[in-house]
């Protein structure tokens, strides 16, 4: 996208019933790193999280805990949600909850001028109605019980009773949309992505659409409906229009300014969600707004499920694993690389404490870090602790420059469509071909020769080392939405924070420039970035 563009990014609206697992790490860490990435590239990014706190799965869970369910939300936040964001090194720029006024009021707004364009009605509902999921299952995910739950209809998602609802409720005339959601998926086939999301969405509109029922009237943990408070407006509703109230949607105008409104600045936004959620955002969500007449999001960005044990990431399933439970052994940098490179995003990827310690020795500790380690340590000993100036560059070196260059824009190209695995990957073809890169040289060697007197080795031993140092500049900006500690740590090392300014202030799509870190630079002393761990069981 051109530099300069808006570029607002959400993550899904996480429902805090109880505390966050690593599922919910990996879809924060995701967002957080394409917004780093183009906060960095320049252009007007703006990050949202936050937590969507009614529904009568909520109003439950707080009268088992003997609190109001205000009380029991402001603790899971405060104890739990927030320091996940200080856990993981999140940078967002707002955090958004659902019982704030800001949101309950902007709500009201827009549920009222879709009710007053004709698109909601009142009516009678029954159906089979899922409390962890705050959802009526369509018949595709109701499965028979097993077990102590035999004779009885379960969700597919929970393995747990679905309990059988009639209601007078308000309904959303979500039916009378199916085909212009089919002619935004024919005009605009990036909307939902990946393609197997949007092939499941197309499938799924094409059958047809119901009408939505988007009131319940037997609990008032909720927003009230602004035309008949005896009812609230069903949660996902009230959880979806997050996304707008965040940034101003429903604000009074601003009078004879002439100025632009956040909204009018920021949306539409693009959504990442898990696969789980996907017709809400991508049927439900688009439905809403053409019914209001606002723009529908940028696009829709299902990511796969974590796996452990074969099974989706669930505390309800005790498969659940804490963030902590990993970053107080490894580190915030090493869960955000472990989750973004090792899963192709957009598809299902399986967790394991083996394969994370084997990723973290193999590429951190061996591979990056110990090529930063070695890096300085050389410029430290051979050059007094100043980054040289090179001399002529050989086929070799402008190699590694070609390989630098290549992988900025192939990096870029992937961020651009959300791919964060292929972006690292093509970042990790510079930690890869500089370490070959040393080997091949032999610094070592060149500096035994130049002692001896051989200028032309001093030379090219300067060459060498800068051709190094380099390259880690180009790492340290290209990594660093991925590992903000880790690269932050490695900048201050290289003497870039002196002679270069902040890290973070470094343009992201110009790190492939060549010759940017400047020679006379001192470098530091540099800890192992990633240091030894014992195996983790």
């Amino acid at each position: 996208m051109p530099a300069g563009e808006s570029f607002y990014i959400t993550t899904p609206i996480y429902y805090p019933s109880d505390v966050p697992h690593i599922g919910h790490g990996y879809t924060t860490v995701a967002v957080d790193t394409l917004a780093r990435w183009h906060r960095q590239s320049g252009d007007d990014t703006w990050m949202l999280t936050g937590t969507d706190e009614h529904g009568q799965k909520m109003l439950r869970a707080a009268a088992a805990n003997n609190v109001t369910p205000q009380e029991w939300v402001d603790k899971l936040v405060s104890e739990a949600w927030f320091p996940l964001l200080k856990t993981l090194d999140v940078a967002n720029d707002d955090f958004i909850r659902t019982t704030q006024e800001r949101h309950e009021e902007r709500v009201k707004r827009f549920v009222q001028a879709i009710y007053d364009r004709g698109y909601i009605y009142a009516g009678e509902y029954e159906a089979l109605y899922c409390v962890g999921c705050e959802e009526f299952k369509p018949e595709s995910e109701i499965l028979d019980g097993t077990g102590p739950f035999e004779g009885l209809k379960v969700c597919a998602i929970h393995s747990k009773p679905l309990e059988l609802l009639q209601e007078k409720n308000y309904f959303f005339k979500l039916s009378e949309f199916q085909d212009r959601l089919l002619e935004l998926y024919k005009t605009q086939p990036d909307f939902v992505r990946p393609d197997s999301a949007r092939n499941e969405v197309v499938s799924f509109v094409s059958q047809g659409l119901k009408d939505l029922s988007i009131s319940r009237s037997a609990f008032d943990w909720g927003i009230p409906l602004p035309w008949d408070e005896s009812h609230v407006i069903y949660v996902w509703v009230d959880a979806l229009l997050n996304y707008a109230t965040a940034v101003g949607y429903g604000e009074d105008p601003s009078t004879g300014s002439g100025t632009q409104s956040e909204f009018e600045r920021r949306w539409p936004a693009y959504h990442v969600v898990g696969k789980d959620i996907l017709r809400f955002h991508a049927v439900i969500w688009p439905a809403m707004l053409m019914a209001a007449g606002l723009e529908v999001p940028k696009g829709v960005f299902a990511h796969g499920w974590l796996l452990v044990g074969g099974e989706k990431m669930s505390k309800s399933k005790l498969t659940g694993i804490a963030p902590t439970e990993i970053t107080d052994v490894f580190g915030s940098d090493a869960y955000r690389f472990y989750f973004l490179s090792a899963i192709a995003f957009g598809q299902d990827g399986s967790f394991s404490w083996e394969d994370l310690s084997a990723r973290y020795q193999a590429e951190l500790a061996n591979g990056f870090g110990n090529l930063a380690s070695r890096t300085v340590a050389m410029v430290e000993k051979y050059f007094d602790g100043v980054v040289p100036t090179p001399g002529e560059y050989t086929e070799q070196d402008r190699a590694i420059q070609k390989t630098v260059a290549d992988a900025v824009t192939r990096a870029d190209a992937a961020m651009d469509v959300f791919r964060i695995d292929e972006a690292i990957h093509a970042i990790w073809t510079i930690v890869d071909e500089l370490n070959g890169y040393i080997t091949d040289n032999e610094p070592w060697a060149l500096a035994k020769q130049a002692d001896g007197g051989d200028e032309d080795k001093r030379a090219r031993l300067g060459t060498v080392l800068y051709t190094c140092a380099e390259g880690l500049r180009a790492l340290s900006v290209l990594l660093s939405p991925v590992m903000p500690q880790s690269t932050g740590t490695l900048w201050n090392a290289l003497g870039a924070e002196d002679s270069l300014g902040a890290l973070a202030a470094q343009p992201i799509r110009e790190a492939g420039t060549w010759g940017i870190l400047q020679p006379g630079a001192t470098v530091s002393p540099l800890a192992p970035l990633f240091p030894r761990v014992e195996q983790t069981a």
